[in-house]
């Protein structure tokens, strides 16, 4: 049987709530104040990259779509594969609604290595409705610590409007991506949270292998891209 939480009266639970709460609003303004620092980095400027879109070669600047500010999510491949990286197809399942980014002139984008008719053909059969655009034929993957056979990225750019020049400013990887995502924000406040053997949880309480309770990338096709 799973265990449960003590029961107790309401002002023990809510004196509990607060200690936590002390918590989380410190760990909201140290979120700040990473946010604020990440505000004041430097920049690199990039070379001119082309990559391949729907409609063929397109320049790294014009990937902006004219805005100023550019997200990639370099997406994980195997070449000729039909299921790709079940933790990217599924991250980036989420991010079904982007219009709202119009208004802080920022774009975000999937990234593969993988030829662009595979990508495409991929993301049909996943439901996946970003824009994708392929490296293949470029350094960029690599150069943005995205190399071919390596693990997925996110990295953030800023476009001068005067030159066209593209400015790397950010890069992250690993469990750094979680804060662009909300499926582990919902989980984690649940009683029983992400349910995987690496967390810190009371005991009896329900716990399997990390990843296990992910959705493979057939999942997500049935959910999303229409297979039975």
């Amino acid at each position: 049987m799973t265990a449960l939480p003590p029961v107790v009266d309401e002002s023990t639970w809510r004196a509990e709530l607060d200690a936590l709460r002390t918590r989380e609003k410190a760990a909201t303004r140290e979120l700040d104040a990473i946010a604020a620092q990440r505000r004041r980095l430097p920049m690199v400027a990039l070379p001119e990259y082309t990559l391949i879109g729907a409609d063929g070669p397109i320049r790294l600047a014009d990937v902006f779509d004219g805005h100023s500010q550019l997200i990639t999510y370099h997406h994980m491949w195997s070449d000729g594969a039909q299921w790709q990286c079940p933790g990217c197809t599924g991250y980036t399942a989420q991010f079904t609604r982007l219009d709202f980014l119009d208004n802080y002139d920022a774009r975000f984008v999937i990234v593969t290595n993988g030829p662009i008719e595979e990508a495409l053909a991929y993301r049909s059969r996943v439901g996946n409705t970003m824009d994708w655009y392929s490296s293949a034929q470029s350094n960029f993957g690599a150069d943005m610590d995205a190399a071919p056979g390596d693990g997925f990225a996110i990295n953030v750019f800023l476009r001068d409007p005067a030159t066209d020049t593209v400015h790397r400013t950010w890069h992250t990887n690993g469990r750094g991506t979680e804060q662009l995502g909300y499926t582990f924000g919902l989980i984690d406040v649940l009683p029983y949270g992400r349910q995987e053997e690496w967390q810190d949880s009371p005991d009896g309480w329900p716990q399997s292998p990390t990843y296990s309770k992910w959705p493979g990338s057939e999942d997500i096709a049935r959910a999303y891209g229409g297979l039975t």
